[in-house]
């Protein structure tokens, strides 16, 4: 398991291949994962899971960026979709990545990008979260985060239940809205917790404090096992539903998705679109195996 999982993510890190992908469109399979690569398609996958009571996130893929163009180019696509969203009327928020809008080429040029951003989704009460990315990026992201914070209350940020520091991340930012995973990106045994075990134990312990809590926060899992946890605990908190959500990504137990929804549970689809699918694909691949027999599928049904 761990040698398939770094070689998933050495290939996500590939910046030739990720070139190629965008020629090969979503053939690999990544179409079960990602909703297709324009505007138009998200829109509509959008749509069928508000049919459902199901709200979403919506990822406008991109990475690899080193470059103020191609940055200024990611910003312009991202505020498209916010336009989308609000002309479409749908039930969604943006998750952004720094990276993409900057971050690589210079802090206060990103900073700028999603100041514009920022503004642009307070316009129309959306919800901007910004992704964490790997630990190298992590304290950056914190940085712009407060930075917004002031003026920008829609914007919030993730957690990751490896890190050695998120609890202590978490007395931080008791009044931002959060998302809590449990992290996919590969680190070393000085910053992260390394075993399945250790990363579910601290998982649930940050669940069960932000909870307690005022703040809103996302439950981001498939794990049925911690889900139901988590719902054994807010039933015997007496948490209020409006407090929390449930998060999966796009593609991922469908069933449970709609069951979770069905039960009242507030329910948010994580929704990844566009050309630069591949890094985004690849580390799916890395964190299930069961996600490769998903890919697989999805190149037989073509």
């Amino acid at each position: 398991m761990g040698v398939t999982r770094d070689f998933f993510i050495a290939l996500s890190k590939n910046q030739l291949l990720n070139s190629g992908a965008k020629k090969w469109g979503l053939k690999l399979g990544a179409g079960k994962m990602v909703a297709g690569t324009d505007i138009d398609s998200v829109m509509k996958s959008v749509k069928e899971l508000n049919s459902m009571g199901i709200s979403a996130t919506i990822d406008n893929l991109g990475e690899f960026v080193y470059s103020r163009e191609e940055a200024t180019v990611a910003k312009e696509n991202i505020l498209h979709t916010i336009e989308a969203i609000q002309q479409h009327g749908v039930n969604a928020h943006m998750s952004i990545k720094l990276t993409q809008i900057g971050l690589d080429v210079d802090y206060g040029f990103c900073l700028d990008n999603i100041r514009e951003i920022a503004e642009a989704a307070a316009n129309y009460d959306i919800f901007i979260n910004l992704d964490m990315e790997d630990y190298a990026h992590l304290q950056q992201t914190l940085d712009i985060l407060f930075a917004l914070r002031d003026k920008y209350p829609n914007v919030g940020t993730v957690i990751q239940a490896y890190l050695y520091r998120s609890e202590k991340d978490l007395d931080h930012l008791k009044d931002v809205r959060l998302r809590l995973v449990k992290g996919a990106y590969k680190e070393i045994p000085d910053v992260s917790l390394q075993s399945k075990q250790d990363i579910d134990e601290n998982f649930l312990k940050l669940i069960k404090l932000r909870l307690l809590g005022k703040a809103f926060t996302s439950i981001a899992t498939h794990d049925h096992n911690i889900i139901n946890e988590v719902k054994k605990f807010v039933e015997e908190n007496n948490i209020p539903h409006d407090r929390f959500e449930f998060q999966m990504l796009y593609g991922f137990r469908t069933e449970m998705q709609k069951e979770l929804a069905a039960e009242g549970f507030a329910f948010t689809t994580y929704v990844p679109f566009g050309q630069d699918w591949y890094a985004y694909f690849m580390r799916r691949l890395a964190e299930r195996p069961q996600n490769i027999n998903l890919a697989l599928r999805g190149i037989v049904s073509k």
